[in-house]
């Protein structure tokens, strides 16, 4: 059909006199109401820097008060467990000061900061720079005291050894699922002498009853450290190789892992060193031939509807960046793992 002047007459009726956030599908007016004020966005360069733009929650580490909230968005500035490149301990501050990350997922249909009663808590209350056993039980008595007031943790690291005591607080009452999505397997045993290393969390996990491993896949594993990771398969993890994403196809992956956590508790766990240093220089052990963005987009996508208790983003280390790429990407995916929070079973809404 030919455009007219009738068509035109009909969309200056519509839109012309839009003071700015005016939406007429019921899907988009949702989100627009709860976004615009006084016509405008707020700008996304002004105030204080927190993750995604949650709102601040300032909490006592003598008695942590997590109340009222659903989801709770920590950083986690600690790479003691680094073998590699240090630096990760930048990576919650880099991930907080990257702007105009949602508010609005289109593909899920939802704005978890507003659908969601979400905040940024600030950082875990460590007492020491330099002591990875007592920052480990600090990360596990934060997470604890979120689980145990129903609310779940959303973490930004730092280095993957933070994932253990996480998993030991989440994990506490029954082994829980896990998604895991990495260049390496992390499933390693102690390194110069450490077990708590950013290589073994997993490892540790299971052997401490808070994992199951049946239950756990791990997707884009690569490099040359295959050799040390044998736990993984003797204990029951599936384990897709980067090399597999094309042979098998993001679809087939998104079913396996599905299959494999099932519909019980789940934790997601993203290193920012699963994507290619294309994409993500910035990290401490960078492999080449990784995944893209937008195929860790897919997946994550893809698990709309599990059950998800908690996630986190690990091993962004700004320094090797200069781009801002690296922090850019780990805010996305934080932004995609609170999105799944939002259509799991216990926060699923049913669409306007």
């Amino acid at each position: 059909m030919a455009w007219s002047e009738t068509d035109l007459e009909r969309l200056r009726a519509r839109y012309a006199d839009d003071p700015g956030g005016r939406m007429h599908d019921p899907k988009f007016a949702r989100v627009a109401e709860r976004v615009f004020s006084r016509g405008a966005r707020p700008a996304p360069f002004v105030g204080v820097p927190t993750f995604l733009t949650a709102p601040f929650r300032q909490v006592d580490p003598g008695q942590p008060d997590f109340s009222g909230l659903d989801v709770a968005i920590s950083g986690v500035p600690m790479d003691l467990g680094a073998g590699n490149r240090a630096g990760t301990r930048f990576g919650p501050r880099a991930v907080r000061t990257i702007e105009r990350v949602g508010p609005y997922h289109h593909v899920l249909d939802v704005a978890p900061i507003y659908d969601l009663r979400v905040a940024d808590v600030g950082d875990v209350p460590f007492s020491s720079r330099y002591d990875i056993a007592s920052s480990h039980r600090e990360i596990e008595a934060w997470t604890a005291a979120q689980v145990a007031q129903g609310v779940v943790p959303l973490s930004v690291g730092g280095d993957h050894s933070m994932t253990y005591p996480i998993l030991r607080a989440v994990g506490r009452d029954r082994p829980v699922g896990l998604v895991h999505i990495d260049a390496h397997s992390d499933t390693g045993g102690p390194f110069d002498g450490l077990r708590e290393n950013h290589g073994a969390p997993f490892r540790n996990a299971v052997l401490a009853g808070v994992l199951d491993p049946t239950r756990t896949i791990q997707i884009g594993l690569r490099g040359a450290s295959e050799y040390l990771y044998e736990f993984a398969t003797e204990s029951g993890m599936t384990c897709i190789h980067a090399e597999e994403v094309d042979l098998i196809g993001i679809p087939a992956i998104i079913a396996r892992a599905r299959a494999v956590v099932g519909d019980g508790p789940t934790y997601l766990s993203f290193d920012i060193d699963s994507l290619d240093p294309a994409f993500a220089p910035g990290t401490g052990t960078p492999e080449i031939g990784g995944l893209t963005t937008r195929e860790v987009q897919a997946i994550l996508r893809g698990l709309a509807g599990i059950d998800l208790v908690g996630g986190d983003v690990v091993e962004v280390a700004p320094a090797y960046d200069a781009t801002t790429n690296t922090a850019h990407a780990g805010a996305q995916m934080l932004f995609e793992i609170l999105s799944l929070v939002a259509v799991s079973p216990r926060f699923r809404r049913d669409a306007p």
